[in-house]
């Protein structure tokens, strides 16, 4: 099973000035081969793979004897990544690939030959050799692509892909079954009845954010050191607020992975929510995409069941115990009375047991059978179908299935 371990490193002076030059290196080579691909498909409509990109490395260097600084490995599977860019491209996983910039986020990969030392140091080929690191865990198995990063706001850190040699756990069912709903008012909300609230740290860091982002829009020179140090001073907020975000939301997921054998949730178009301006801000900072992320692989690694149900299925709108549909209610509206049972719900944990007992159907069933009725489509605007719902007659001869038997 693969495993990945990030460490943070402490690299020398020295090190440091390496590992600039090897970003530039890795950096530069990969927008050399996005560019030679692109101008290759434009002028003859046929893509170059990326094991062919391999082979003009060897000019460059001769070319460009800067290029000869780096690990000669970092260079190439900076192209065989530009490769799967294109393979993710094509199957619709991703847009198409971009040019790096200085100013953005630098990494190399070492696809081999890196070795754990100690909990304290950590040996790469090449020029770079031992750097000083904090293994916070034991690295347990071979060590396969390690790949070295530095923030914006100047940390280094080590990703390490470690394959232990134990195959991943059978799934099972057996076990407790819970719903989670997520939201803004309350982050997760499970069918249990408990309540978890996220940290919100975007607002809680925004003054400090808006007034270092002051500081630095009056430094008009961009080449001033003091600009620079602006700047730095912004990407550490960015930095404490992604790392609050971060810890609580691995908290949470390995709570609820570890309490609970099947997890459902829904299925949620963040990308689509975000669309609306007035809730945008809340909607990233909450970060449920990486929430669900965390639970599904946490999940996978101790052999339990994560599942997603239909984004379209109407949990907020059925009542948990009739599954009819209830009257149409404002956001704000948190609790009511069912015309239908007569109880009185909870919005969000009347949600979350939907969820539950949908993700049991599909467990069961491997289908939901919950009417049409349940489910919030989008409206389609100009559109007109082009498919006929299918109908089960009795007495068709399956030789012809779409016209009756005659004297049927």
């Amino acid at each position: 099973m693969l495993k990945a371990v990030k460490i943070r490193i402490y690299p020398t002076v020295a090190q440091q000035a390496h590992l600039a030059q090897a970003f530039g290196c890795v950096r530069w080579v990969w927008n050399q081969s996005l560019a030679t691909m692109s101008a290759t498909y434009q002028e003859t409509g046929r893509g170059v793979t990326a094991m062919t990109m391999k082979k003009f490395i060897p000019l460059w260097k001769a070319e460009y004897k800067w290029l000869s600084e780096c690990y000669s490995q970092c260079l190439q599977q900076s192209v065989l990544n530009l490769g799967v860019a294109f393979g993710n491209f094509f199957d619709g996983r991703a847009m198409y690939p971009t040019f790096k910039k200085r100013q953005g986020k630098q990494s190399i990969q070492y696809p081999q030959n890196v070795t754990v030392l100690s909990d304290r140091e950590i040996k790469f080929p090449g020029k770079l050799g031992t750097v000083i690191a904090k293994v916070h865990r034991d690295i347990e198995g071979k060590v396969k692509t390690v790949t070295v990063s530095k923030n914006s706001d100047g940390r280094y850190f080590a990703s390490m892909l470690v394959d232990d040699g134990i195959e991943c756990p059978e799934p099972s069912s057996e076990g407790k079954l819970i719903g989670l709903d997520l939201g803004l008012t309350d982050f997760a909300v499970t069918s249990d009845g408990s309540k978890y609230q996220h940290p919100r740290a975007t607002k809680k860091y925004e003054k400090n954010l808006a007034r270092k982002q002051k500081k630095l829009a009056r430094k008009k020179d961009k080449t001033t050191k003091n600009r620079r140090k602006a700047k730095l001073a912004v990407a550490k907020v960015h930095s404490k607020i992604k790392r609050v975000r971060e810890d609580f939301l691995h908290k949470l997921s390995r709570k609820i992975v570890d309490e609970n054998q099947v997890i459902v949730v829904e299925n949620l178009a963040v990308r689509n929510l975000v669309k609306n301006h007035c809730l945008a801000s809340s909607i990233s900072d909450a970060g449920w995409g990486m929430f669900c992320t965390m639970l599904k692989y946490k999940a996978e690694m101790v052999g339990k069941i994560y599942l997603e149900i239909g984004r379209f299925f109407a949990s907020t709108h059925l009542c948990s115990n009739t599954l009819k549909l209830l009257p149409s209610m404002d956001l704000s509206v948190r609790a009511f009375d069912c015309p239908h049972c007569g109880q009185r719900h909870d919005r969000d944990i009347n949600a979350a047991i939907n969820i539950k007992n949908e993700g049991l159907r599909l467990l069961a069933l491997g289908t939901s059978v919950i009417a049409p009725e349940g489910y919030v489509r989008p409206k389609q605007y100009g559109r007109k179908s082009t498919t006929v719902a299918a109908v089960v007659v009795e007495g068709r001869s399956p030789r012809h299935s779409g016209t009756p038997l005659d004297g049927g």
